[in-house]
């Protein structure tokens, strides 16, 4: 699988041609640029709006284009070939879409997907915390059950709440604060833990809600990211997602989607630099030839090319595992294999393709330590690459099954 668009269909391949020329034509030319000043360049989400990747995954019935996970694979990796960082900002808005389609009622679906598919809302995951990053189910921002005077219901499941009252803080939230909708878990109580984590649809400029500070990352830098605080933010009942309690199932149900998403994005990233280090080992010369022409320099190539086709041969088979409707262990587990593997890849891929460009690959003159610093999130951001280990192992010992 040299060629991205190896073993696709007619369909497929066209689609990937067509993103592909307007990643390149559109997303790739500033890209440098908007990592430089750390800016978010908001036309880009109406740019892909206009091309209708901003619901690519989700059926014709809600607004989508019905693509399968497997052609969505196709699109975010031509868009993270061109910047990671843009296509970060695409994965965390369709991740936020996806509980929507998947738990939301009719009325949910209509209020508030039409102006997400259309790039005039973007929109926000917020699970971490600082206590509650990989252990999610540890989450401490709190939720009280509100009374339709006011007044706070506690544990008194018999009477339906109103409203929910939420005070807590999340922090590193991809697209805040720019995103005017945020998908937020919170905790009814956390002795509960995983039972007791609800979830939220959050509109900015709610009373109570504010951004905390804004990240200084090492990769990324044009997909924002900031601190939510909520203090008394009051958000009506009609905007809780699902049943109280049933949070975490919202969570992981969306996640497992987001991490073969962002195993794509890892899948682009390192064919750009594999990309560009092939191509600058036929510029350059040395010795009185091309270093192209170095078997070890060739040697490097022809490995960084082997974890490319690993991380997309293991990317399009957990799509396909989701496609063919696999029970969600399954899914969960081919993604987390992917994931793992594509970000551990990109991470090599991309600190390969530096060493070969030797001292230009230091300097920011050439892009291409940007495109290292982009992989090292990843191994990071979606689970851990640790916690991704320890799923696979439960799914080949035959634990955490149920």
């Amino acid at each position: 699988m040299l060629d991205a668009f190896d073993g696709l269909g007619p369909d497929e391949r066209l689609l990937g041609e067509t993103v592909r020329a307007f990643a390149r034509e559109v997303i790739a030319p500033g890209a440098t640029e908007r990592d430089e000043a750390e800016r978010f360049d908001r036309s880009l989400v109406g740019a892909m709006a206009e091309l209708g990747l901003l619901a690519g995954p989700f059926p014709e019935s809600v607004g989508g284009a019905g693509l399968s996970a497997a052609a969505w694979t196709v699109v975010v990796e031509e868009i993270a070939a061109a910047d990671m960082a843009v296509a970060v900002t695409l994965c965390v808005h369709v991740l936020h879409q996806n509980p929507v389609v998947r738990w939301g009622t009719d009325e949910q679906r209509a209020r508030w997907l039409p102006a997400m598919q259309a790039g005039q809302a973007l929109g926000a995951f917020a699970l971490t915390e600082p206590g509650a990053g990989s252990d999610a189910a540890a989450l401490r921002t709190h939720a009280t059950r509100l009374g339709a005077d006011g007044r706070e219901l506690g544990a008194d499941v018999s009477t339906e709440a109103a409203a929910y009252r939420l005070d807590g803080t999340k922090i590193w939230i991809s697209n805040a604060p720019d995103a005017e909708r945020y998908l937020v878990f919170a905790t009814l109580d956390p002795a509960l833990g995983a039972a007791g984590i609800t979830a939220f649809l959050v509109e900015k400029g709610t009373s109570g809600f504010r951004f905390g500070a804004h990240e200084k990352k090492m990769g990324i830098r044009a997909c924002p990211a900031a601190e939510l605080v909520f203090d008394g933010a009051i958000v009506p009942a009609a905007n809780r997602l699902a049943g109280e309690g049933e949070g975490y199932r919202v969570a992981l149900s969306a996640l497992g989607d987001g991490r073969i998403a962002i195993a794509a994005a890892c899948t682009g990233l390192a064919r750009a630099a594999l990309e560009r280090a092939a191509a600058y080992l036929h510029e350059r010369r040395a010795f009185g030839a091309e270093i192209a022409e170095l078997q070890g320099l060739r040697f490097m190539i022809a490995e960084m090319a082997q974890q490319v086709a690993t991380a997309r041969a293991l990317t399009r088979g957990a799509a396909a595992t989701r496609d063919r409707g696999a029970p969600g262990a399954e899914v969960a587990a081919s993604a987390s294999l992917a994931k793992w593997t594509a970000s551990d890849a990109a991470m090599r891929v991309t600190t390969d393709a530096v060493q070969l460009f030797g001292g230009a690959g230091y300097s920011r003159e050439t892009g291409v330590e940007r495109l290292m610093r982009d992989a090292k999130g990843a191994q990071i951001y979606e689970g851990t690459n640790q916690v991704h280990r320890g799923i696979v192992a439960d799914a080949v010992l035959g634990r955490g099954q149920g």
